[in-house]
């Protein structure tokens, strides 16, 4: 099949997983864009993220090989979408190597799909490796990795060794996703994107080589002194983007103009009275396609994500609301965001849990619309204060006063510039871009801190915590009496666990109390913590919970607490429950209608 036969997100996925599959690759569900007992991020956001435990070393149900669609969310570079490529949600091809086969095979099979499978010919190819570290003189320039491309065919000329070392952002090195654990080198495929021929040489800073999927060969394991060891298990992650790749092999330079986002563009110019085809309307419209693409997928997901002020719900709200001022800069009156949000549904068949939850999708949408609608009239109140409040010989908005319209009020500096113009001021864009530049300073440096503990930290402590969430999960059904009760997530970190559950109202002291009280006789009573594998429907068949809305493979690792508990689940664990300590409920609230957190400690 050539590049020009592949015009939908569901062909292409559907040739990704075949070919993987008729490499001995097992198939695997998308995970909930929720991760799971992972408090490193806030959403899932990338492929190998529910993988941490496996690529760690535990033994996956379905063996060594796994391919999967992984649907990711990714909020570092929320201010730059708005041009051709950015995305916040975006779908994932991934494939790995769990102590299997490595950097030889790994490499031909990424070639052979590229090559033969999607039709991209060697002249329009490119790659770069991982060219060392002067500072870890341990770990080598990449010419292994050199010397493969090159025997598939690839000229040493378009081979290119990406300058900075293993600390710099802009290298080929991945990981690790903690403070510690597996990481490596890292070489990427590039695709000449134009029908200009391509040059001999590849120049990575050239923006018509796009980046099109890169295989992370994570040989090393980063401990705690900053050290880099040979790992034990060496794996594969390959990971290619479902919305770029698209849009390569149809040759286009704007990921907006392929079949997944032109229904939802064609809505909002039909909202608009707008045409995409002008430039001055592509920011706008790129901004809201997105971000009501996100938002209808957090809304969507099972876990019950509502937009609040903070964590998951913060994010969310911030979508949602960047959406609406690029639609008030549209000239669009009336609510649209749940109109726009019907148009991103039909795309997405193959996830249920969008239909299953589209009421709810558009209903949120519709409410926090219309809450932000009343900020909006409270920011231009601002504005007239602020431009009625200057000197009369000053003919120009601070970029302070800017920066806080944006902060406060929700402004992009367009709408404050827009509102300027109106009343013949300037706005002081290189104060305001300096503000800009250090509130982005402070969200990286924020969003970066979410990357320090975890699962895979793999510590005793969160051993405890997340064993303990059985125990607890299980004591909810017993003493609330409501067999119903499930699992809607959970959050582990080494000083606390936090699980999210559905009941419909504020528990009881005495309940609290006597929740801890059945928690801790179990702990007391030295149960022995089992691991079995086997097909999901004999796990649900036998009475193992599983967390409401997860997707699971077909063959899964079940958990058992002596005759007390039995989950699905991955891990890590206890063996015996006398290990776990004294339990002690810190906290229990509501997070969303229907839905209670309780936050758990141990002692």
């Amino acid at each position: 099949m050539s590049v020009n036969h592949i015009k939908t997100r569901q062909q292409l996925i559907q040739l990704y997983l075949d070919f993987f599959k008729s490499k001995n690759h097992k198939i695997i569900p998308s995970s909930s864009l929720i991760p799971e007992n992972d408090p490193t991020v806030l959403f899932t956001t990338a492929g190998m993220h529910p993988l941490v435990p496996f690529l760690l070393g535990q033994k996956h149900p379905l063996g060594k090989r796994l391919v999967d669609v992984q649907k990711c969310i990714r909020t570092q570079d929320i201010d730059e979408v708005g041009d051709a490529i950015h995305h916040t949600f975006f779908e994932m091809l991934g494939n790995w190597s769990l102590g299997d086969y490595f950097k030889e095979k790994a490499i031909k099979l990424t070639f052979e799909f590229h090559n033969k499978i999607l039709g991209i010919k060697k002249e329009k190819y490119a790659v770069s490796v991982f060219d060392g570290d002067k500072e870890y003189p341990k770990i080598p320039k990449d010419s292994e990795c050199t010397n493969i491309w090159v025997s598939l065919g690839i000229p040493k000329e378009r081979i290119a060794f990406l300058k900075g070392g293993i600390k710099d952002s802009n290298n080929n090195w991945w990981g690790p996703a903690g403070q510690t654990g597996p990481c490596g080198p890292c070489t990427e495929m590039f695709y000449w994107s134009t029908e200009e021929k391509p040059p001999k040489k590849f120049d990575v800073d050239d923006k018509r080589w796009v980046e099109i999927g890169n295989d992370v060969i994570m040989q090393y394991v980063e401990e705690n002194n900053g050290e880099y060891v040979l790992a034990k298990q060496k794996n594969i992650d390959f990971g290619g983007g479902v919305e770029r790749t698209l849009a390569v092999l149809n040759g286009l330079n704007d990921n907006y103009e392929t079949s997944i986002f032109q229904p939802i563009i064609k809505e909002i110019e039909k909202i608009s009275h707008k045409s995409y085809s002008e430039e001055k309307n592509k920011k706008a419209m790129r901004i809201i396609a997105d971000h009501i693409r996100a938002s209808v997928f957090i809304l969507g997901d099972d876990h019950g994500i509502k937009p609040t002020n903070t964590e998951q719900g913060y994010v969310l709200r911030r979508l949602i609301r960047r959406a609406i001022r690029y639609g008030k800069l549209l000239g669009i009156k009336e609510n649209f965001t749940s109109k726009i949000a019907k148009s991103v549904i039909p795309i997405y068949q193959d996830y249920s849990e969008l239909k299953r939850n589209e009421k709810i999708i558009l209903n949120e949408l519709e409410q926090e619309e219309t809450r932000f609608n009343q900020t909006l009239e409270q920011g231009i109140r601002k504005f007239d204060e602020i431009s009625k409040n200057l000197e009369k010989s000053k003919k120009e908005i601070s970029g302070k006063d800017a920066f806080l319209l944006f902060q406060s009020y929700g402004f992009p500096i367009e709408m404050t510039q827009e509102l300027a113009k109106e009343k013949k001021l300037n706005v002081n864009l290189k104060e305001y871009n300096s503000e800009f530049a250090k509130h982005q300073e402070l969200s990286r440096t924020a969003s970066a801190g979410m990357f320090k503990s975890g699962l895979a930290d793999n510590s005793e402590t969160t051993k405890k915590l997340h064993t303990a969430t059985h125990l607890l999960n299980e004591a909810l059904r017993i003493v609330l009496k409501d067999k119903n009760i499930k699992q809607k997530g959970s959050n582990i970190t080494p000083e606390r666990l936090r699980f999210d559950f559905n009941f419909p109202r504020k528990l009881t002291n005495e309940e609290i109390k006597e929740i801890e009280s059945l928690v801790n006789k179990k702990i007391k009573a030295k149960l022995k913590v089992t691991k079995e594998e086997m097909p999901l429907n004999k796990a649900l068949n036998s009475g193992a919970q599983a967390e409401f809305g997860a997707k699971y493979p077909s063959i899964v690792s079940v958990y058992t607490v002596g005759s007390f508990s039995k989950e699905i689940c991955t891990g890590p664990h206890v063996n015996n429950t006398s290990e776990i300590g004294h339990f002690k409920i810190i906290k229990e609230e509501s997070v969303a209608a229907g839905i209670r957190r309780i936050k758990a400690i141990v002692e």
